[in-house]
């Protein structure tokens, strides 16, 4: 399992990708990696450092890149290759200095086109199954733990709650595994979280919704809590780490997270049996 964005094969092929076709660029032109440096104004270390991946150019740095090499009607493809390249990671402070709304807009078309959606949480409630005041709470506590320089929770809810329009739209499934304690992190007191236990209860009643819970004293032996991800199709993972967001795209990286999905889900408890450890949970915010 990835754990860093450096880890990461998705991020390291992605940048590697896109330092492979610049040194692809600068052969073509003929041109060594000191006249090529000399031409752009810099050392010729920051050259050999973009060309294998261990510096990311700026988009002033493609410009002048693609200059050089006599290509400039490549610097559009080349700058929206590189940013491409930043949006496989994203540092929350890059990401949300506009404010938290924006980031719930921008995977709204990934949420609808998705048919087989698969999320496991060991410390909260998927976002699909959440109420609205829980969303808040949860948010609320982002925008103030992470010092968000634009206050726009409302609308970030909005369109959260709007998102959930998909369970009940014919053509979805979707597939939660829920470690026990989320059940018991308090998040805006008992009233907001006894009224998210009974939306559990009625929403996994859904026929395209499967709830399971990982009880807190399972057989844990290959199955340990690991990072919260959310799984879209096979055709994309998004890791939610302590730094920033991890977007994975690579087939043999998705199937990791899909071959510990089945583990976990092999761990969890379904039906009448999750119903009573939500039950028993609720009973206690009540």
């Amino acid at each position: 399992m990835a754990s860093t964005p450096h880890s990461s094969s998705s991020a390291q092929a992605a940048r590697q990708a896109l330092a492979s076709r610049l040194r692809e660029l600068r052969l073509d032109a003929h041109l060594t990696s000191r006249a090529l440096s000399t031409a752009a104004g810099w050392h010729e270390a920051k050259t050999s450092r973009i060309e294998h991946g261990k510096k990311q150019p700026s988009e002033s740095d493609i410009a002048i890149w693609a200059q050089v090499c006599g290509v400039p009607r490549l610097i559009p493809e080349l700058v929206a290759e590189l940013r491409a390249v930043e949006l496989t990671w994203l540092d929350w402070r890059r990401a949300e200095k506009t404010g938290l709304a924006h980031l719930n807009v921008a995977v709204r078309e990934l949420y609808k086109r998705t048919r087989l959606y698969r999320s496991y949480c060991q410390d909260v409630i998927p976002g699909l199954l959440q109420t609205e005041e829980y969303t808040t709470v949860t948010l609320s506590a982002i925008r103030d733990g992470r010092r968000v320089p634009v206050d726009d929770v409302a609308e970030a809810v909005t369109e959260r709650m709007a998102r959930q329009h998909i369970l009940y739209e014919p053509g979805h499934r979707f597939v939660f595994v829920i470690e026990a304690a989320a059940l018991s992190y308090r998040r805006g007191g008992p009233e907001v979280m006894a009224g998210q236990l009974g939306h559990l209860l009625e929403v996994m009643s859904l026929s395209s919704v499967v709830l399971g819970i990982i009880p807190p004293d399972v057989e844990r032996a290959g199955r340990w809590p690991v990072e919260n991800f959310y799984m879209f199709d096979d055709e994309q993972a998004n890791v939610e780490l302590v730094s920033g967001f991890l977007t994975i795209t690579q087939p043999t990286e998705i199937a990791l997270y899909a071959e510990t999905f089945v583990r976990l889900y092999d761990a969890a408890v379904f039906g009448r049996r999750a119903r009573a450890l939500i039950e028993s949970a609720k009973r206690t915010m009540d």
